[in-house]
């Protein structure tokens, strides 16, 4: 379909639906008592990011059973680009090799600039980054800032 993906209720009531519009219905699958623990095929650097990341998102409400997959494919891009970039560093930097056949850039960079831009991509789907943080007015456990929402509110057209 063209245009923007349609934007998940909970995203949208994170934000203040500031155009005051009728959620449309959506089948959410249940959220978790407890933030979910990292599948057993993560391993390093993909592993810590999901034990940094899953509770938070757990917190906003935006992580359920179904979203796993989508998140171990964020941290999975995550760990690839900490370790190309750990290689890179160990190399001193080198961008550019030299070779037979004169200069040719490292195919680290590449590694590294995919695995930055696949990140990047999942995390659009999971709400994580500045723009998405941008477009979320939320304080602790999903509530607007300020606290609950009150009866009150919007009375005055404020």
């Amino acid at each position: 379909m063209p245009g923007p993906a349609p934007t998940p209720n909970v995203i949208r009531m994170l934000r203040g639906n500031p155009s005051k519009r009728r959620m449309r219905r959506e089948i959410d699958p249940p959220r978790e008592p407890e933030p979910p623990q990292p599948p057993a095929y993560l391993a390093g650097d993909a592993r810590d990011e999901w034990v940094r990341i899953a509770p938070m998102l757990h917190a906003l409400g935006v992580l359920r059973a179904t979203d796993h997959a989508v998140l171990a494919a964020y941290c999975t891009a995550f760990g690839r680009w900490r370790q190309a970039e750990r290689a890179l560093d160990a190399m001193a930097g080198a961008l550019v090799l030299k070779g037979r056949n004169g200069m040719k850039t490292n195919p680290l960079t590449r590694i590294s600039a995919q695995a930055a831009r696949d990140m990047v991509k999942y995390a659009a789907e999971l709400g994580i980054g500045p723009a998405a943080r941008a477009r979320i007015a939320a304080g602790p456990h999903g509530e607007p800032p300020g606290g609950p929402p009150s009866k009150f509110d919007g009375l005055l057209g404020g």
